[in-house]
């Protein structure tokens, strides 16, 4: 351990932040977790990586990587091991080039990218959040308001150059390390730390967004017409409806459905949009258009003692009606979680099944059950939910990682089904034979 560390301190250029140093107590934490761990080390570069990535594996030490910090699981922190912060690997760089290519770092956030597209009318199918980082939203899939146009975040990767467990460097593409390449495109931070990101962008315009707003009451209704009105809705329209937030009044509050309708022709908008607004009383309508960089909301930061608990799950075709009845009619009881139901498919489906390791192409909506409050209160809830689960269970599959709040080996079999497990499994054995990258929906070695 000794000698591990005189080599650390030798060849690490950036700040490595122990405890009891000043700025510990601001390094232990991701934004929803807190943890405590032996040394929170923050690059300046990628041969830092490489030195925190050899430190970890010569002191035995559990490895965390950070890039924005909110997995609702709490992977950007441990307790006792190394932290590897990508922070200050956030360059943004519009490389050009008829595929309107970027490289961005793998500590950057979307807003950050945002900012810098924008004045170059480009944008990457990315989350919703600006705050959320590049690399942990794209490593397991990116699902946000360009989702049904142009797919996946890491549908639009090209390459990325990734430290691996042994603290070497290289470059996965299509034509270099091509199984790595596949890995990385879903399967979360198993196969090593993505210090930057090859975006193929893509023009973009101002867009059509907002909230239209429905009671409570109409929840059930509402909830099944939007589906069906996605399912056969142009690829430029991606919406996601939220009920029960408990905020605005639990049952109570009302069933609003986000749009975002990418184009900036208002007649197109409007013949997209419309069929929503007719499917009940309509209470509030912001819908307008707006730059895209606009679109990405702060992300929360908890204050300490809150904790969030968050489960969710795909849905195909034949089940949408049932489970959006089952949904409406959890979001009317008392102590309802918040439900946020996300219509996917369009461009995401279209990629074939086999093409990366995301492996929920077909699923038709995503949805997402969430608590919130202090431990004893989410504690005492979870009775509750698992009778909420336990209802939809039969109509469900799958689990999106970066709305999981959870890594239980039931998790890990619902992110990855078993022939893409299997698949990762041989390469993990590959490229982390000693599982270094355990931090995440782990794939251990086969």
């Amino acid at each position: 351990m000794s000698s591990a560390l005189e080599g650390l301190r030798r060849e690490f250029g950036g700040d490595i932040v122990e405890p009891g140093a000043a700025d510990y107590e601001a390094a232990r934490r991701s934004v929803l977790v807190s943890g405590s761990p032996g040394y929170v080390l923050r690059p300046k570069d990628v041969g830092d990586v490489q030195a925190g990535v050899r430190f970890a594996a010569a002191a035995g030490l559990a490895l965390a990587v950070r890039g924005g910090g909110h997995g609702f699981a709490g992977f950007g922190t441990n307790d006792g091991g190394v932290v590897i912060d990508l922070g200050g690997l956030a360059d943004v760089e519009v490389v050009g080039g008829e595929r309107h290519i970027v490289r961005i770092g793998g500590g950057a956030t979307w807003g950050r990218v945002a900012d810098v597209l924008g004045p170059h009318g480009l944008a990457i199918s990315s989350g919703d959040t600006r705050s959320v980082g590049v690399g942990g939203l794209t490593l397991s899939g990116g699902i946000g308001w360009k989702v049904r146009r142009y797919g996946l975040a890491l549908d639009a990767v090209v390459a990325a150059e990734v430290v691996t467990a042994d603290g070497e460097v290289v470059r996965a593409g299509a034509d270099e390390h091509p199984e790595l390449f596949w890995a990385i495109r879903g399967g979360g931070g198993n196969f090593g730390i993505v210090t930057a990101f090859e975006f193929a962008a893509h023009r973009t315009t101002d867009v059509h967004f907002g909230r239209l707003a429905f009671p409570a009451a109409e929840a059930a209704a509402v909830l099944q017409g939007w589906a069906e009105h996605l399912r056969t809705a142009p690829d430029e329209l991606t919406s996601i409806a939220s009920f029960a937030n408990p905020f605005a009044g639990g049952p109570a509050a009302p069933v609003e459905i986000q749009v975002a309708f990418d184009g900036d022709d208002p007649a197109a908008a409007a013949r997209a949009i419309d069929p929503i607004r007719g499917l009940g009383t309509v209470i509030a309508d912001d819908v307008a258009l707006r730059p895209y960089a606009e679109l990405l909301v702060e992300g929360m930061t908890p204050p300490p003692g809150i904790r969030m608990l968050a489960r969710g799950a795909f849905v195909d075709q034949r089940s949408v009606a049932e489970v959006l009845r089952i949904l409406a009619e959890t979001g009317a009881s008392a102590g309802s979680p918040f439900i946020s139901v996300r219509a996917v498919g369009g461009a995401a489906a279209r990629v074939p099944a086999d093409a990366t390791a995301y492996a929920h192409r077909r699923a038709e909506l995503m949805f997402v059950t969430t608590t919130v409050g202090p431990e004893p209160v989410v504690e005492a809830a979870r009775p509750a939910l698992e009778v909420i689960w336990a209802r939809l269970a039969p109509h469900v599959g799958g689990a999106y990682a970066n709305f999981l709040s959870s890594a239980t080996e039931e998790d890990v079999a619902a992110v990855y089904p078993a022939g893409t497990y299997e698949r990762l499994a041989a390469l993990k054995r590959r490229y982390d034979p000693e599982n270094l990258f355990a931090g995440n929906h782990n794939v251990r070695p086969r």
